[in-house]
């Protein structure tokens, strides 16, 4: 199964500062299913079982340590 099939452009991506909530659009059209992948990580599917969106909870809890770790080894480059 390939979930990823039919997403031609790049994701639209919102982000809720309220509710701390970060929402990547890849396709439009009738979700059918939604399926939480990891603690506050959710995929919405459409019939044909490809993704049509993420939605991650408390996003800046979750993103802060990856974005972190990239400054950290992209300082650590010798130029």
């Amino acid at each position: 199964m390939d979930m990823m099939r039919g997403i031609k452009e790049r994701p639209k991506v919102d982000y809720d500062v309220g509710s701390d909530t970060l929402y990547s659009f890849m396709k439009e059209g009738a979700e059918e299913e939604f399926v939480e992948v990891a603690d506050g990580v959710s995929i919405e599917l459409n019939t044909r079982k490809e993704i049509m969106g993420i939605e991650i909870l408390h996003a800046s809890e979750i993103l802060e340590p990856l974005l972190h770790n990239k400054m950290i080894r992209s300082s650590m480059i010798v130029k």
